[in-house]
């Protein structure tokens, strides 16, 4: 899935930019919206890709898709409402907004194909829109990971019982541990890329049955 060619490197540089903000601005926007003002205070309810950047998680995500950016800081004591619930809304901003970003770009992708096809531009556009697509699918489902920094070490601490979900955070020390022995292992590859692959089919199947009647035979080449 993921090339090491330039070209391929080259367009995963405004996938990055664009999976990181979106993700990043949900978490900040969710957060805002539940009461707490620490994203707006800190300028991170912004689309500006340069605030939300991390380092490492940047170089894992340029080169193999999968990476994070700089937390999003929160408060939960403004949270309205049950706090760990409001922590699992904002934990799970970020990956459905990656989500939802890559069927976009899946559904402009075959538009775009549909009235260029055959262009000069056409592979280009096609190679762009195709990093957008899996960056996104990446970030999503690697964030969805229980994984304390990841955005599902919180979803899985609004799901169980209120009890448990506090003893949960006792594990985030260690998580940044756990995460570099996952990233440099085959595991995580081995349940990441069937898990993108297998969105991105369910993704092309559904786009497809609604575009076809419109638009005859649809193709991504």
């Amino acid at each position: 899935m993921s090339g090491f060619n330039l070209p391929s490197l080259i367009a995963n540089i405004p996938a990055l930019m664009i999976g990181f903000a979106f993700h990043e601005f949900a978490h900040a926007w969710v957060a805002d919206r539940l009461g707490d003002p620490t994203p707006r205070s800190q300028g991170r309810l912004t689309l500006n890709p340069f605030v939300h950047l991390d380092l490492f998680g940047t170089l894992m995500a340029f080169l193999y898709q999968f990476g994070w950016a700089k937390p999003v800081m929160t408060n939960p004591q403004y949270f309205k409402g049950n706090k760990l619930r409001g922590r699992m809304l904002v934990s799970l901003a970020g990956p459905l907004m990656n989500l939802l970003t890559a069927f976009v770009a899946l559904f402009l992708w075959y538009l775009t194909m549909h009235w260029i096809h055959g262009s000069a531009w056409s592979g280009v556009i096609a190679l762009i829109f195709k990093a957008i697509v899996l960056m996104n699918l990446g970030l999503g489902i690697f964030n969805l990971l229980p994984i304390p920094p990841l955005d599902g070490f919180g979803v899985l601490g609004g799901i169980l019982p209120q009890r448990l979900a506090y003893r949960l955070l006792a594990f985030e020390q260690y998580g940044m541990i756990i995460l570099v022995l996952l990233l440099f292992t085959d595991i995580l590859s081995k349940v990441l890329f069937p898990a993108v692959n297998g969105i991105a089919y369910a993704y092309q199947t559904i786009i497809t049955l609604v575009l076809t009647p419109f638009l005859g035979p649809l193709w991504l080449s």
